[in-house]
């Protein structure tokens, strides 16, 4: 059977269990990235099905049922958050809502392109400031350096994809994980710009990636702990949690993992100093006059 990129296509050795995008096809070797979870695979092509419409209509309604699900809980939380951020600016709502507030400006790095654009679709929904930019994990290491120089974000997400092979070694040899070594080098490079983890924020890892390293080079929250699969969209979230808590409060990893959809077997961290500045008063300049 003949496939071609970008076709989506199941392993019948796995019971067809996790949808893939064909990314490349080598000598009867196709690598495959998940298309939902940030998972790298390689397969033989006489083990892959191709998906029929009708199948792939019933996989993305289950899947987009999940991610709506996560959005609306967040969407709870977020206005808890608010709804006690304006209690407690205005001294109790005796006075008027007369407050801005400074948002946290995010730098994802993303090995998928694709996934990249979900993800700044869904930084634009909850209304976080993005910086967007695609690269080969590979790269990565070699380029955060002067990117966040550039940007100067408060928080880095470093993701992409990742497989752990128990063929190259054991869980705990990071030798033995696809591009784990190359996430946690970027995050080293990136703590040599700025050590302090309550200055920058950095969610580190992919599907099945080494969590401990990540943690180790200096990342608050990465993935993962049991080595199981992450959703594409889950460190969103995690950046969403942080950024919309007052810096004066800390987020505990619990919560931070709540509105994700893969929970804590695959996502975990440090408690962090969230990101949210407000201040007063504020002005509008189309009503400010000058006569």
């Amino acid at each position: 059977m003949d496939f071609t990129t970008g076709e989506l296509v199941t392993r019948k050795s796995y019971n067809n269990d996790i949808l893939f995008r064909v990314i490349n096809i080598d000598n009867n070797i196709v690598l495959l990235h998940g298309e939902d979870i940030r998972l790298e695979a390689d397969a033989k092509v006489d083990d892959l099905v191709k998906v029929e419409d009708r199948e792939l209509e019933k996989r993305k309604k289950k899947i987009k049922e999940k991610e709506d699900y996560s959005f609306r809980l967040f969407r709870q939380d977020y206005q808890l958050m608010k709804e006690k951020r304006e209690y407690e600016t205005t001294s109790g709502y005796n006075q008027p809502a007369n407050y801005f507030q400074i948002p946290a400006r995010v730098l994802h790095l993303d090995g998928d392109r694709l996934y990249l654009k979900k993800c700044i679709d869904l930084y634009q929904r909850i209304g976080l400031q993005v910086h967007g930019v695609h690269l080969n994990e590979k790269d990565m290491p070699l380029e955060i350096g002067s990117l966040v120089e550039k940007i100067q974000p408060d928080m880095i997400v470093i993701t992409g994809h990742d497989a752990f092979s128990r063929s190259k070694g054991s869980k705990n040899d990071i030798r033995a994980y696809r591009h784990s070594k190359y996430f946690a080098e970027t995050v080293r490079e990136a703590r040599k710009v700025v050590p302090n983890l309550d200055q920058l924020v950095i969610f580190a890892g992919a599907c099945q990636s080494h969590f401990e390293s990540l943690i180790r080079a200096g990342s608050n929250f990465a993935s993962s702990p049991t080595r199981i699969n992450i959703h594409a969209l889950d460190p969103v979230y995690i950046a969403a949690k942080i950024a919309y808590t007052p810096f004066m409060e800390k987020v505990r990893v619990y919560d931070a993992l709540r509105n994700t959809m893969t929970g804590e077997k695959g996502l975990g961290g440090v408690e962090t100093r969230g990101l949210l500045r407000t201040g007063m008063p504020y002005i509008d300049q189309e009503k400010e006059s000058f006569d």
